[in-house]
């Protein structure tokens, strides 16, 4: 073959594969093969990519030092060029307007103190509802209050649907249905003090078959005290201290330096693992007296050892435990009286001698068990049944002959 022949057939599957490798590229669902080529020019240009441009917003590069390293397209340069005339004349033109607004408004900070202002004024004077039944609403509360002050002699006491500044009542949705009821406490603030000083005076009044408890919002008084441990000891007073919420690696010897100087400590027992020994999480430490224990509960640089906030209360002491005894169950056929002497049960043999007598009760008398339907046990009545004589016994019958 001549070598016109062979440049003509290579033309020719040259095309044949561009034309495959163009139907393949427009397939999506085709998978290319081994056999379908891909041309690709190394000498041509490159686009920007998006890490060149964050690299050209933040100026840690030049586009003369990216286009000398990659050889990169002057289409993109040109459009990156535009995209950021665009947004630098955008961002001028959103300083201009917010110069503007902001010599009209007040700053960020200002507005921010302005509203905070606001806020105090309209929570200054409130007060705290509680004890309220949990289908009562806002509504029966503002209508209450009016109808309760509007013949008070003082006219700034007087309470009107305008006076009421925000009224906030927590709500949960009830158990079995979707109907939202009230947790049985509201907050209501008022415009001025005489406002909220009738309403306090309204305190145990009758709502919705409950007495209500109006307190000032401000006032916690009677709220338990988180930080009073001893309060807050599930236990009564005690020498043994309960320690939860330690970590695996606290020893003895730890929890011994850690509170020896609230009192002097007898014991300390910590639940430990069998197989390795470390403690499980909590111990009991014995102090010699109550004032120890009651000494590291007020302790706050005891509440914490390695690194985690401790859990602390008094523990049970089991020395001062009572254990009541039961009381026998007293029959009412015991209660009736009976002579001592024509009883059989009883042995009057002493007697005679002068000592005291000395009865024994005989097993006859004693009632057989039952089960709970009042019948006498199964395993007792075969104990108690009368068996037949295993013994040979002579006929009692009359022998009949027939002929």
């Amino acid at each position: 073959m001549s070598e016109t022949e062979l440049s003509k057939e290579d033309a020719v599957t040259k095309k044949d594969n561009e034309e495959q490798v163009k139907k393949a590229l427009l397939d999506p669902t085709k998978k290319r093969k081994a056999e379908d080529e891909i041309e690709i020019d190394l000498k041509s240009s490159i686009p920007l990519s998006k890490k060149q441009k964050r690299l050209l917003r933040r100026g840690k590069v030049t586009l003369e030092e990216l286009n000398a390293k990659y050889n990169i397209d002057p289409k993109s340069i040109e459009e990156y060029k535009e995209d950021a005339e665009k947004k630098k004349s955008g961002a001028s033109e959103k300083d201009a307007q917010g110069e503007e607004s902001t010599s009209n408004t007040p700053t960020g900070d200002e507005s921010g103190e302005v509203v905070k202002k606001k806020k105090k004024d309209e929570n200054k004077y409130g007060v705290w509802i509680g004890n309220l039944s949990f289908d009562t609403t806002k509504d029966d509360l503002v209508r209450f209050f009016i109808a309760k002050t509007k013949d008070n002699e003082d006219e700034k006491s007087r309470v009107t649907e305008q006076d009421i500044t925000r009224l906030s009542m927590p709500r949960v949705a009830a158990k079995n249905s979707n109907a939202m009821k009230n947790k049985g406490f509201c907050y209501m603030f008022f415009k001025n003090v005489e406002q909220m000083k009738a309403v306090l005076e309204l305190s145990e009044s009758h709502l919705n078959g409950r007495n209500m408890l109006i307190k000032d919002s401000e006032n916690y008084s009677g709220r338990p005290d988180k930080d009073d441990l001893v309060a807050m000891s599930k236990n009564p007073p005690s020498r043994i201290l309960f320690v939860g919420n330690l970590s695996f690696d606290v020893t003895d010897d730890l929890l011994r330096k850690h509170f020896q100087h609230c009192g002097d400590i007898v014991k300390i027992r910590m639940a430990t693992f069998e197989d390795s020994g470390k403690c499980k999480g909590f111990a009991f430490i014995d102090f010699k007296n109550e004032e120890g224990s009651t000494n590291a509960l007020k302790d706050k640089s005891c509440r914490k050892i390695a690194g985690r906030p401790l859990r602390m209360e008094y523990g049970e002491d089991r020395s001062k435990r009572q254990v009541r005894k039961k009381v026998e169950n007293v029959s009412r056929n015991n209660s009736s009286s009976f002579d001592i002497s024509n009883n059989k049960g009883y042995d009057r043999a002493g007697q005679d001698n002068g000592s005291k007598p000395e009865y024994k009760r005989s097993n006859a008398n004693r009632r057989p068990p039952v089960d709970s339907n009042n019948r006498t046990k199964s395993s007792v009545a075969l104990a108690t049944a009368q068996r037949g004589s295993a013994a040979i016994v002579p006929s009692q019958g009359k022998k009949v002959k027939f002929d």
